[in-house]
């Protein structure tokens, strides 16, 4: 045991990271949060230049949160479960 036994990141750690990466993409929310930093499909950029980088990432932001919503709480009610069992 000790610090040697957990230097460097584990499958399961990234795993995790990706896990709250995901749910921090869901749960942005268009109007109440990205539009205030200029990052909504309205914005003028976004709307005059629809191939720009800004657009791209605001569609797969869009298309993660339309398509990952409800697996991700089957996967955070595992992970969940998991982490209470084993630790």
């Amino acid at each position: 045991g000790g610090l040697e036994d957990r230097m460097g990141f584990s499958f399961g750690d990234l795993y995790i990271a990706g896990l709250l990466f995901l749910n921090s993409v869901v749960i942005l929310h268009e109007e109440r949060f990205l539009a205030k930093h200029g990052w909504s499909t309205n914005a003028p950029e976004v709307t005059m230049n629809p191939g720009s980088t800004k657009s791209k990432i605001l569609s797969i932001v869009k298309a993660v949160r339309l398509v990952m919503m409800w697996p991700l709480i089957g996967l955070n009610i595992t992970t969940i479960i998991f982490k209470l069992i084993f630790g």
